[in-house]
């Protein structure tokens, strides 16, 4: 699931930097092959960050999903080094799904993943016969 396009991503780097990284066969245009593979692979570590909390692939995509799968496409796409700024945006959005993951914030209309309910409201424990029991000690005390 992609959670941006090629649209998002020239609004946030500007069409100069994304033709620089992903224009790989010199024609003046942004290979198209490029930009969905940067694309498909930053969706893919939200779905797998997110998978712990929230049902995936999200049905729509908020704003800051979008915003962190721009950040980490365009990291992908600096495949000879990306710069400082770009490495810090990629580091912030993965910080900020493994926050999101472990429930420090919600994503807005995500749908989350109901915890797992007993149907009698009881645990259970299995496991083996205890070695020292009131009835094989009677004898020794």
């Amino acid at each position: 699931m992609t959670y941006a396009t090629l649209a998002d991503l020239i609004a946030r780097a500007g069409e100069d930097e994304i033709l620089q990284v992903a224009d790989r066969d010199g024609d003046g245009v942004a290979d198209a092959s490029v930009i969905a593979k940067a694309l498909s692979d930053a969706g893919d570590i939200i779905d797998a960050r997110l998978a712990a909390r929230y049902q995936v692939p999200l049905t729509s995509t908020p704003k800051i999903v979008n915003g962190w799968a721009v950040s980490i496409s365009r990291y992908f796409l600096h495949r000879d080094g990306a710069p400082d700024h770009v490495v810090r945006d990629y580091t912030n959005a993965v910080n900020d799904l493994k926050d999101a993951a472990a429930g420090k914030f919600p994503v807005p209309d995500a749908a989350g993943i109901a915890p797992a309910e007993s149907s009698s409201g009881s645990v259970t424990a299995y496991g083996s016969v205890p070695a020292f029991s009131k009835d094989r000690l009677e004898g020794f005390l």
